[in-house]
């Protein structure tokens, strides 16, 4: 995807919202504190919902406009401009199938001018069998998903008037697909546990790196995909939040922190989970990056309004008034909105889908050594983040926070 000016600040309201999200969701537990539903595991996509809010925004008026420009970054009139180019560019990202759909009552006007922006064959339309259109809606989820996401997140009922919905499916296999075994940390929150462990060696030292964040440090590991897209694993501090590791991953892909990569690390312990060490060896040997971590299954579902803050829905949200005259001559107000989402990590690859509505109603030794080398061993054995991030615009597709790895002997291997 060529970047532009343009794309490119459309990428940076995305991976901000990301941290705003991760921040939202992560914020109060640190990584080894009670179990709670923000410090659990979690997965979420910020690139499926702006889309949708960058639309509202351009339909909305008063307040609900203000709120939804300041939740997208950008001014209400940029906002559907920007997320047609977004779409468009993310469908012609390889490995990633987005959708964007509307569907509306047979008694709902919609202005023309607001749907011409949408992409072509994007409008559906509600009838009175309820059964039959939520089943269309949900066959239209798992389609778009490949099945990783089988249901649209809102359920329709005889007030919902319109549903504006995103999906985005990706996955990227391995060129160097990971060694399975078991793994079993002696430390941490997993300590003990069989688990679903990863294992593979390389000669790119400049995989992994450590960065110094406002909160503390972050060890980075890119593991590539065959098709630009990447997945970066980041292990804090001890005492670092879900929201502060995320949060210091946007920042690293946006370059406002650096990363000290592998190669230019002293020896010893360097990071979190990470250690360079001399190693003895029979005959001369190139450096040698070691990576361990473990398999994922994460699946969430979110329900946006609960934090409509985040995501300019406070005054959307009041069903007193209408707030989208430039979508509907009718009255509008947001009644649903959710997303629901899937990623998995494997020996072999990884995929990730997500479904975003919006429901719109009325109102992770030789016996002689004479030589030595250099080993930076990479270890993720405990609570860890990751993006998803395609690797020319840097746009983050999904994130999220894995507390929960698969067992031993139920390691998804993803994409077969």
């Amino acid at each position: 995807m060529a970047e532009g000016p343009a794309i490119g600040r459309t990428v940076d309201a995305v991976n901000r919202l990301t941290a705003r999200w991760a921040e939202a969701v992560g914020g109060s537990s640190a990584v080894h504190g009670p179990a709670s539903p923000v410090a659990g595991r979690t997965v979420f996509s910020a690139a499926g919902v702006w889309p949708l809010l960058a639309l509202l925004a351009d339909g909305a008026s008063g307040a609900a406009r203000a709120e939804l420009a300041d939740a997208v970054g950008m001014p209400g009139d940029q906002a559907a401009a920007a997320a047609r180019e977004l779409l468009a560019a993310m469908t012609a990202m390889p490995g990633l199938n987005s959708a964007l759909g509307l569907w509306t009552g047979p008694g709902l006007a919609v202005r023309e001018e607001w749907r011409a922006g949408l992409p072509a064959g994007a409008h559906g339309v509600l009838n009175a069998d309820l059964p039959s259109c939520q089943r269309e809606l949900d066959a239209w989820a798992a389609e778009r998903t490949g099945g990783l996401v089988e249901r649209m997140p809102v359920a329709l009922d005889e007030g919902v008037q319109l549903v504006l919905a995103s999906a985005l499916a990706l996955r990227t296999e391995w060129p160097r697909p990971f060694d399975a075994s078991t793994l079993t940390p002696d430390a941490g929150p997993w300590r003990g546990r069989r688990l679903a462990g990863l294992h593979r060696t390389g000669v790119r030292l400049d995989r992994v790196g450590v960065a110094s964040g406002p909160h503390g440090h972050v060890t980075e590991l890119k593991v590539p995909g065959n098709n630009g897209i990447d997945v970066h694993l980041l292990l804090g501090d001890h005492h670092m939040t879900p929201s502060q590791v995320l949060g210091t991953g946007v920042d690293i892909l946006a370059r406002r922190i650096p990363v000290v990569p592998g190669g230019q690390l002293p020896y010893g312990e360097v990071g979190p989970g990470l250690r360079v060490e001399q190693q003895r060896c029979t005959t001369p040997q190139p450096p040698e990056l070691s990576v361990t971590t473990v398999a994922y299954d994460l699946r969430a579902r979110h329900d946006l309004r609960l934090m409509h803050d985040l995501f300019g829905l406070t005054t959307a949200l009041d069903p007193r008034a209408g707030h989208f005259p430039g979508i509907s001559p009718s009255p509008l107000a947001v009644g649903q909105a959710e997303q629901s989402t899937v990623a998995q990590f494997g020996a072999l690859g990884f995929r990730a889908a997500a479904v975003t509505a919006v429901a719109a109603a009325p109102g992770g030794a030789p016996p002689e050594l004479r030589c030595t080398t250099t080993v930076v061993r990479a270890r993720f054995d405990r609570p860890f983040a990751f993006l998803a991030v395609h690797r020319e615009s840097r746009l983050t597709l999904t994130a999220g926070w894995v507390t929960d790895p698969t067992p031993s002997g139920d390691g998804p291997n993803p994409p077969r």
